[in-house]
C-alpha cells in the first residue's frame, strides 16, 4: 500500500484535477440523488467509494474525507490518526516514529500539497473526526452539503471551525504563558 500512497502523493495535482470535476458532477446530480433518496444510495456508493479510495489512497472510510486538503495523503493512515499535522516524532528521512518502516503520512501530505493548486488548504485546521460517520460515504455527504449551500459550494462546517480557530486563539491565549526556550549549549559557550 505504501507504493500506492506514494503514487497518489506524487500525482496529487492530477488527482486534484479529477476530484474537482468529480465533485462538481456529484453536486450537479443532487436533484437525482434526492429523488432516489440519499439513504438508499448510501450503501452502494460507500462500497464503490471504499473500493476506489482504498485502492488509490489506502482510505480508511472515516466519512469526512480531507484528501483534497492533505496532498492526497490520508491522515487516517497515521498510526496516531492525527488530522492536523505530524506528531513531532518524525524520524530522519521523514519516517514515522511508531512504524519506522513507513513514511510519515504528514510528510507525504506536505509533499503532495506542494504539487497541488489548492495546496494551501493543508494549513486549515480540521475538526476532530466524527466517529459516527465512519464507513459512510463522504462523496454523498459533500454532494448533499454543497448542493444545499445558498452561497455556493463550500464545506461550511469545516470552514467555519477553521476560520474561527485562529481568531479564538488571538482573543483567548493559552492559560499559561509559554516559558522561554532554554539556551542551547552552543549559545552559552559551553564546550569552547
Amino acid at each position: 500500500m505504501e507504493r500506492i500512497r506514494t503514487f497518489a502523493v506524487r500525482h496529487a495535482r492530477a488527482f486534484e484535477w479529477v476530484y474537482v470535476r468529480f465533485e462538481r458532477a456529484l453536486v450537479a446530480m443532487d436533484p437525482l440523488f434526492r429523488r432516489i433518496g440519499y439513504d438508499r444510495l448510501e450503501r452502494p456508493v460507500a462500497a464503490v467509494e471504499k473500493l476506489t479510495k482504498g485502492l488509490l489512497f489506502d482510505c480508511r472510510m472515516c466519512g469526512q474525507c480531507v484528501l483534497s486538503s492533505t496532498g492526497m495523503s490520508c491522515p487516517m493512515n497515521c498510526p496516531k490518526t492525527l488530522r492536523n499535522g505530524p506528531c513531532g516524532g518524525v524520524r530522519p528521512g521523514g519516517f514515522c516514529e511508531v512504524k519506522p518502516q513507513m513514511r510519515c503520512v504528514w510528510v507525504m501530505a506536505w509533499e503532495g500539497a506542494a504539487r497541488m493548486r489548492g495546496g494551501g488548504q493543508i494549513s486549515d485546521v480540521q475538526p476532530p473526526v466524527n466517529r459516527a460517520l465512519e464507513g459512510s460515504s463522504s462523496w454523498l455527504r459533500v454532494a448533499r452539503e454543497k448542493a444545499a449551500m445558498p452561497g455556493g459550494p463550500t464545506d461550511a462546517p469545516r470552514d467555519t471551525i477553521a476560520r474561527a480557530f485562529p481568531r479564538a486563539r488571538a482573543h483567548e491565549p493559552a492559560a499559561a504563558p509559554l516559558a522561554p526556550e532554554p539556551l542551547r549549549a552552543s549559545d552559552r559557550g559551553v564546550g569552547r
